[in-house]
């Protein structure tokens, strides 16, 4: 059953969230109270006559009419506790308690709290007293001044003032006549760039929204009042990617948690006006809801379904539930305002024009209007919200102003030049405008011309040429350092210097050198200063000199260090002709209260985080000369299968993963307990080194990616897993040791930037003996690395060629215990017929929903019991899998009976795994054999879900011998591991065309495949990749 949500308030940010919400399957309508003329009747929506200020009527209102979900969007109703009264009655509220929202309300108290937790502001103090706040700012040496109004009422008055007379005229305007508050507070005014910036939270994990900025002032060129905003436009363009992560993690993640730890858990919107100020960002002020009328350009750019967003904040989810923005269009807001506003302003006057507007596809969001006797007046400041979403900021501003001048009110004001701002953007970008505190994004110079060749070396602030050589000053005080220690380490290539010297290929050798130095920095906290790298052979290559260098030189701006070049030196006597050696050096900074990373402070509980890395480094090359010689391939035979048109030397010399910058904020917001790069130590060695003795940890190894080059590692080289897990890393460059709490938001800070998993945990000491780190399922997931390994040599083979794009496969579960961790494993491989597009679940917070989030696969939530009948459960269901273009649907564990339209419309394209290797009956279970019916085989059955199923629509059968006086639950338990095995098979049969749904019912197979299939007619085939025992004489 669909649900009604409530939204109170009656601004353009209501009416854009009533639209947003509409949008929703799971939403049956939307009440607005109180609304306003464009809320009235549109729809799915209404508006209420509910007396909002009364927290006991409202509650009463949203039990009489079923209302699922309440959202807040007026300031003064946060302030006021109205979500906390609702939450006490058991009606799910999405917002801020009244103490959260304080951030908002009470400006003295927001900014002491920025002051305890080091966030910067302008200067600042607050006053009841008018004469006191005049001496304040007599004595004061800013520039300017910013007299702010704060009180009960929901008005709020800014004004900036150029002198101190008239900013004392200012306050004791608002003091004397409290017209806009009762209380002042006094600020320097700050002088930048202005955004807002946004984000989703859950009270631990933030979800950011694209950066908006609103225009304030009443009139073009920025002239006039102070407004609530008379227009908006997002994204704002040219802001650099490490500015914005600075945003969210040094500002709104710090807040989130800063909010946290004080006892104050904030969920719902937190919406920040930020100053980019010469000495840095700086906030201005919050808001506990989305801004008006930066609400009604975000909300358009969203991809995903507004209500399930907000159930996962609630929920707790958004660690597993990042929302998707249009990264392809930009929206643009005109506001039209009454005559007279800031102030007293008309009402009552007749708006026209409104669909003329709305034929030029725009939306028209409506803010102070009433709808009477048909007829739409103003009744209010601000009237409409005029908004275009298109491809270029430039078309959409265009036709906002378009729009605004196809409606007409009698003394309507609007501004003509919203978005200009951001038109001066594209020309001078941001990153020439700002300058961040550690590294300067403007002027970046050569800091030496490279000898020989035309690369520019990366450089940073505060460092320095004019030494000669290779040699140079760095300013660490320029850099932004206040008490640093300097970092050193040095790191060579070895083994895989010599493999690239075999197969020729030099180009990734200058970044695996800068990656092992530049990330074993980061091991203790610091970030790279310079780079130095030394380079001696037996007869000098200039070729391949050049090329270490453009590698070294580019690998060194990706890490945002100086490189001070490269020494070359020849020595015939010591090397022979075409043997070599390189060596890397690199000097990094942490501040002294940063240097504790690292130290070996995992405890019991703690989760493992693993970040991707494709390349072998270190011991691992001993191991992958020795399956070399064994199976005398050279480095040009063509890669394995899933490696891509590449050669098997390219494959093996894959690089490493640079990781600074970043992982960088990551490890320095204090919820890291230890970092440890491992790509030249191996999995077992390199985590080794981050856990204490009185610890262990345990691994999944089917949590995470393992490249194909491992894979055929493991099955050319006959290695066991012990040996894998020693002198490989399979797929991971570092591990990340951070609390439980704490896990999902770390781990979706790193997929902003990297791929990224939860691959384990640290638990109790390991007595037995041996390493006391276990990897688990490490030959699963290195059997199922290709679709070699996944069907196996006795399975079905297809001669025919497979498709150029995969099958979109959904997964339909209703807990744990299925097939889901098999079946991510098998559709990462670039081998498989079919991709993983969608996890669909009818229960929230089941554990396949976490395993899919992390590994990075779309989840949806559609309960049950929220709907009237099957039909409308199942009708929601087909809609989620048209968004997703989904071709295939597996079932495993998916507790739900479909209905008869359902499985029509999906027929031939729905796969389940039922626990039996008899015929289907007709209500389509399968009977469970039992230990003691005196059967001998068991196992899994996957067929095609019918509605009238039976033993043709067998797709692949995975038998498993029962045992002589074996315990149920055990026979359970290898049936769900059978069923783990089959349902990946079975579902690359039907992928890749192998396998399909005949007319009749039967499963048809190509003739060109061939399987162990049991007896019966050609279309009566199943594969299967166990043969059962024969019965004992007697058992039948």
């Amino acid at each position: 059953m669909a649900h009604r949500v409530l939204v109170i308030g009656s601004g353009g940010r209501e009416h854009a969230l009533a639209w947003k919400l509409a949008q929703s399957p799971h939403v049956k309508h939307v009440f607005v109270a109180p609304g306003n003329a464009g809320t009235a009747n549109d729809g799915k929506i209404s508006n209420s006559a509910v007396l909002v200020s009364n927290h006991t009527i409202v509650t009463q209102f949203c039990k009489d009419h079923n209302i699922g979900l309440v959202l807040v969007g007026e300031e003064a109703l946060l302030a006021a506790g109205i979500v906390d009264d609702l939450r006490a009655a058991g009606v799910r509220c999405f917002g801020p308690s009244a103490k959260a929202a304080q951030l908002a309300s009470n400006t003295s108290l927001t900014k002491a709290f920025l002051e305890r937790h080091g966030i910067p502001t302008a200067r600042w103090k607050a006053f009841s007293n008018a004469q006191e706040a005049c001496r304040f700012i007599i004595s004061t040496d800013f520039p300017a001044r910013v007299v702010r109004a704060r009180g009960p009422a929901a008005r709020k008055e800014v004004t900036v003032t150029a002198s101190k007379e008239e900013a004392c005229r200012a306050a004791q305007e608002i003091m004397q006549d409290r017209m806009f508050g009762e209380m002042v507070v006094i600020e320097e005014l700050l002088q930048g760039e202005e955004l807002s910036c946004s984000c989703f939270t859950d009270g631990v994990t933030i979800a950011p929204m694209p950066p908006a900025q609103a225009h304030k002032r009443l009139l073009d060129g920025d002239q006039g009042p102070n407004t609530g905003g008379m227009g908006a436009y997002c994204p704002v363009p040219q802001v650099p990617e490490d500015l914005l992560e600075q945003i969210r993690g040094a500002i709104l993640q710090h807040v989130v948690d800063s909010m946290r730890q004080e006892g104050t858990a904030y969920v719902g919107v937190l919406q920040t006006s930020l100053m980019l100020t010469k000495e840095g960002v700086k906030i201005l002020n919050f808001k506990c809801q989305f801004g008006d009328p930066q609400c009604q350009v975000i909300l358009p750019l969203l991809k995903n379904d507004l209500y399930e967003v907000i159930q996962a904040a609630i929920d707790g989810r958004l660690c597993s539930f990042t929302p998707a923005w249009s990264e392809s269009s930009t929206a643009v807001c005109v506001v039209m305002a009454s005559a007279g506003y800031p102030g007293d302003c008309d009402r009552g006057r007749e708006v026209t024009g409104l669909l003329q507007a709305e034929a030029l596809g725009l939306q028209v969001f409506h803010g102070g209007t009433v709808l009477r006797d048909g007829r739409v007046l103003t009744s209010g400041g601000r009237v409409l919200s005029i908004t275009a979403v298109r491809e270029e900021l430039l078309e959409a501003l265009a036709e906002a102003n378009r729009g605004a001048a196809t409606i007409h009110f009698q003394g309507a004001t609007y501004r003509r030049d919203v978005g200009q701002r951001g038109l001066r953007l594209l020309r001078q970008p941001l990153a020439l405008m700002y300058k961040e505190r550690r590294v300067e994004a403007a002027a970046r110079d050569v800091l030496f011309p490279l000898p020989q060749t035309s690369v520019g070396s990366g450089t940073r602030s505060g460092s320095r040429s004019g030494l000669g050589g290779f040699a140079g000053f760095f300013d660490l005080k320029a850099s932004g350092y206040e008490d640093p220690i300097l970092v050193c380490q040095t790191k060579g290539l070895g083994a895989k210097l010599q493999m690239a010297q075999a197969c020729q290929r030099h180009s990734t050798l200058g970044q695996d050198l800068v990656a092992l130095c530049v990330n074993a920095l980061l091991a203790r906290g610091a970030e790279p200063l310079f780079f130095l790298s030394y380079f001696t052979c037996g007869k000098l290559d200039a070729e391949v000199t050049e090329t270490i260098q453009e590698g070294i030189a580019e690998a060194c701006r990706s890490a945002g260090c100086a490189f001070l070049g490269l020494e070359v030196s020849e020595l015939p006597g010591s090397f022979s002709t075409g043997d070599s050696d390189l060596a890397g050096f690199v000097v990094g900074a942490v501040e002294r209260g940063q240097v504790a990373l690292g130290l070996q402070r995992a405890e019991e509980d703690d989760v493992l985080l693993g970040v991707a890395s494709p390349g072998i480094h270190g011991r691992g090359f001993g191991a992958v000369r020795k399956v070399l010689l064994a199976s005398s391939l050279r480095c040009s035979a063509p890669a394995p299968g899933g490696c891509g048109d590449t050669t098997l030397g390219e494959a093996l010399l894959s690089p490493a993963r640079l990781y600074s910058p970043a992982l960088l904020p990551v490890l320095r917001s204090g919820h890291v307990k230890a970092f440890a790069p491992i790509a030249e130590e191996g999995l077992l060695g390199g985590i080794s080194r981050i856990l204490p003795e009185h610890v262990s940890a345990v691994l999944d190894a089917l949590s995470w990616k393992i490249p194909e080059i491992f894979c055929w590692l493991y099955k050319e080289g006959n290695l066991s897993a012990e040996e894998m897990a020693q002198s490989f890393p399979c797929g991971l460059g570092a591990v990340l040791v951070v609390q439980q709490d704490l896990a999902q938001h770390v781990l979706g800070a790193l997929r902003r930037r990297e791929e990224a998993w939860l691959i384990g945990k640290v638990v109790a000491p390991c007595h037995t003996g041996g390493s006391h780190i276990q990897v688990e399922n490490l030959v699963q997931a290195l059997q199922l690395g290709s679709p070699q390994g996944l069907l196996g040599d006795t399975t079905v083979h297809t001669q025919h060629q497979p498709r150029k794009e995969k099958v979109k496969v959904a997964v339909l579960v209703s807990g744990t215990g299925t097939a889901l961790p098999a079946l991510i494993a098998y559709t990462r491989e670039p081998g498989s017929c079919a991709q993983l597009v969608l996890v669909i679940s009818n229960k929230s917070g089941v554990e396949e929903l976490r395993n899919a989030a992390r590994a990075g696969i779309p989840t949806r939530v559609i309960d049950h019991k929220l709907y009237g009948s099957r039909s409308e459960f199942d009708g929601t269901i087909d809609q989620v899998l048209q968004e997703f273009a989904v071709e295939l649907i597996c079932l495993s564990g998916f507790r739900r009976i479909l209905s008869s339209p359902f499985l029509r419309k999906w027929r031939g394209k729905i796969l389940n795994a039922s626990p039996s290797l008899f015929p289907l009956i007709k209500d389509g279970n399968a009977p469970q054999e039992p230990p003691q019916s005196g059967f001998k085989v068991t196992g899994c059955t996957v067929h095609f879900v019918l509605e009238e199923p039976g033993p043709r629509a067998v797709i692949h059968q995975e038998p498993i011998a029962v045992r002589a006086e074996e315990p149920e639950q055990s026979l359970w338990e290898r049936r769900r591991e059978a069923e783990s095995r089959a349902l990946p098979v079975a579902l690359q049969l039907v992928a890749s065309g192998a396998v399909s749904l005949a007319a009749d019912g039967r499963t048809s197979w190509k003739r060109e495949s061939r399987g162990l299939g049991v007896p019966g007619d050609k279309g009566d085939r199943t594969s299967s990749l166990v043969a059962p025992e024969p019965p004992e004489r007697g058992g039948e």
